[in-house]
């Protein structure tokens, strides 16, 4: 096969599986948003300040129903943490907000089956209780506390405006601005995480073009038990940091691995080390410094590691483990036809040109951190017969600062700044 063929099949393929999840992304997001612009914040950091069940039930709860945006999970918990919650609680909110959310759930049941997405979620409880009881062995009191001084004299950035939770349930329904406020955080979610989506089925895409040969050298196959799994639950976090794709983004590979003949063990390892991908690992460094970094990656690896052996060992005495065959190549890269999916591909377009058209008929672009905010709630700075709108207080300030973070430029719309 030559390269141009290699790059058409490859790129055939990646949309062939964003095909067959596209709708199933759209709902997962839509679910997401309305729980972030509905369910109100208030007193969230004092939920979870202790290390206690309560508080790392309340960030277990929050977590999941946050955005499955990893970069955006570990900059909700530095927030939090810098406030006062707890290492674990923190740690809690990443692990839930990355493994218990529903986009992730349904693109999993979509492309390899229900038993992935049932044992993401009780894998997602395992790593929080596991993380909780080993926390102390990996980070010292001393070394958390001043890793949150650290944190409070980093970069903290600026946190967008939360939603109007006075709204009754039935006003919400129909109110224009509520579903605004909807709207907003699903465009938000989009913003943070095409990129890794792109990517990961253009990883999917190409990957697949090199056969189950490759796999086959890759896996342990033929050893004694149980060496196959223990390779490949290390294996898999080393192919999802190599890879860089995170969140659900890391879901269209990992159906090409277990296609490929990685273990449901391996799979499971994979799909939950999307919290220590390189990217991730120094914003860690640099939220919390090198020492802090280094203790919660190694717990954060051991705990996915152990997490993916046990709920692998209780799917298997349950026997829930997928024994049928494996999905082909043909499986995961669909095709497109007048069917089902045609139907609910053409709802999820729809859903998805409703939420942009919110906010383009309700939005203005944040001209600092390039944001679209509702005109109705955002904060406004006139400047001579042009009014500008912002996400939050900290992007007002810089806008009438001209902080040094921002690069101030004349454009045709006006002034707009850029990171």
């Amino acid at each position: 096969m030559g390269v141009l063929d290699v790059i058409w099949h490859g790129l055939r393929d990646s949309f062939l599986m964003a095909w067959e999840v596209w709708w199933a992304l759209v709902l997962g997001f839509t679910i997401s948003a309305i729980v972030q612009a509905w369910v109100p914040r208030e007193r969230i950091e004092g939920l979870m300040s202790g290390s206690n069940a309560r508080s790392i039930g309340w960030a277990t709860g929050l977590g999941a129903a946050s955005s499955s945006c990893s970069y955006a999970a570990i900059a909700i918990a530095k927030s939090l943490f810098q406030k006062g919650a707890s290492a674990a609680s923190a740690l809690a909110f990443q692990f839930a907000s990355t493994n218990l959310v529903w986009e992730l759930g349904l693109v999993l049941w979509v492309l390899i089956g229900w038993q992935f997405t049932l044992a993401e979620y009780v894998g997602g409880i395992v790593m929080i209780v596991l993380m909780t009881v080993l926390l102390r062995l990996f980070v010292s009191r001393q070394l958390e506390e001043q890793a949150r001084e650290h944190a409070r004299s980093a970069d903290t950035g600026h946190r967008h405006g939360g939603p109007g939770g006075q709204l009754s349930w039935r006003e919400r329904l129909t109110s224009v601005r509520a579903w605004s406020d909807v709207a907003h955080n699903f465009r938000g979610d989009w913003h943070m995480l095409w990129k890794e989506i792109a990517a990961g089925f253009l990883l999917a895409g190409f990957i697949a073009q090199f056969g189950n040969g490759f796999f086959e050298h890759l896996f342990i196959h033929r050893a004694p038990a149980p060496l196959p799994t223990l390779e490949n639950v290390i294996i898999g976090p080393i192919i999802a940091v190599l890879s860089f794709v995170c969140s659900v983004g890391n879901v269209p590979l990992a159906a090409v691995l277990w296609s490929g003949g990685i273990s449901f063990a391996g799979v499971l390892a994979f799909l939950f080390a999307d919290l220590i991908v390189l990217p991730i690992l120094l914003i860690y460094r640099k939220y919390y410094g090198i020492r802090f970094t280094v203790r919660i990656t190694a717990l954060m690896f051991v705990t996915m590691v152990i997490a993916a052996l046990v709920v692998a060992g209780i799917f298997s005495a349950l026997g829930l483990t997928p024994t049928g065959p494996r999905p082909t190549r043909a499986d995961i890269f669909s095709s497109i036809q007048v069917n089902y999916k045609l139907a609910l591909n053409a709802l999820g377009a729809l859903i998805f040109a409703v939420m942009f058209w919110l906010t383009a008929r309700r939005g203005a672009t944040d001209p600092v951190c390039g944001m679209k905010v509702d005109r109705g709630k955002a904060l406004t700075k006139e400047v001579g017969a042009e009014t500008y709108y912002f996400c939050s207080s900290s992007c007002l300030e810089a806008f009438e600062a001209g902080s040094p973070h921002t690069n101030r430029r004349a454009d045709r719309g006006g002034v707009t700044f850029a990171h």
